[in-house]
């Protein structure tokens, strides 16, 4: 498998921990989202993900799938173990809830094409980035009383929700975000980090980092 990522993106990331836990081996294609004017924006890359986003996955049939959470699904699916859903109908719903609260709530609002977009309507950087923790504050209120970590977001057994809670931390983080209000997020953050899947998945640990 192809994984066309960017070390500093969080849907990026999510899938990086996915394979890591299902133990598939994939070749990492870097694709830096601001140098060269974007190298996302490319014909090339287009024609590989007409969204011009990153991630995309390439399968060894050639076939690629885009969207985090489609690449996440699919992975459970053909790679069912460790499974990223629990079996029961009620908790895999829970589960892909709070998945869905950071990948459709918080990051569509926090993303780069938003933030600049922002910048472009003549907002400053610290309105820029207010803007950012307002949404990431908003999304982790909801979280931290949605989730019962013992230690993960859902029990025992790293799910989906952990995959991309994670992330969202990390970035929440880089923007000055204080997780002293959410001590089960932390918890569940601390948790994950002691886990290899999720160290090695970790922005500053990727070839391309800066």
């Amino acid at each position: 498998m192809k994984l066309y990522t960017y070390f500093r993106s969080s849907a990026a990331y999510r899938v990086r921990i996915a394979l890591n836990l299902k133990d598939q081996p994939y070749e990492m294609v870097p694709v830096h989202l601001t140098r060269d004017g974007g190298q996302h924006k490319t014909a090339g890359f287009r024609a590989i993900n007409p969204q011009m986003r990153v991630p995309a996955l390439t399968l060894s049939n050639g076939n690629t799938i885009i969207q985090s959470l489609a690449i996440l699904e699919y992975l459970d699916e053909v790679y069912p173990e460790p499974a990223l859903l629990p079996v029961d109908a009620l908790d895999r719903a829970r589960v892909r809830a709070v998945s869905e609260i950071v990948a459709c709530d918080i990051h569509p609002l926090n993303n780069l094409v938003t933030l600049n977009a922002l910048k472009k309507l003549g907002h400053d950087q610290a309105t820029v980035d207010e803007w950012y923790r307002s949404w990431v504050l908003a999304g982790f209120e909801a979280i931290e009383s949605l989730i019962a970590p013992g230690p993960y977001s859902f029990g025992s057994r790293v799910t989906m929700a952990d995959v991309c809670l994670v992330p969202q931390i990390f970035n929440a983080r880089r923007f000055k975000v204080s997780l002293d209000a959410f001590p089960k997020i932390a918890g569940v953050d601390a948790a994950c980090a002691r886990l290899p899947a999720f160290d090695k998945a970790r922005p500053e640990n990727q070839p391309d980092a800066e």
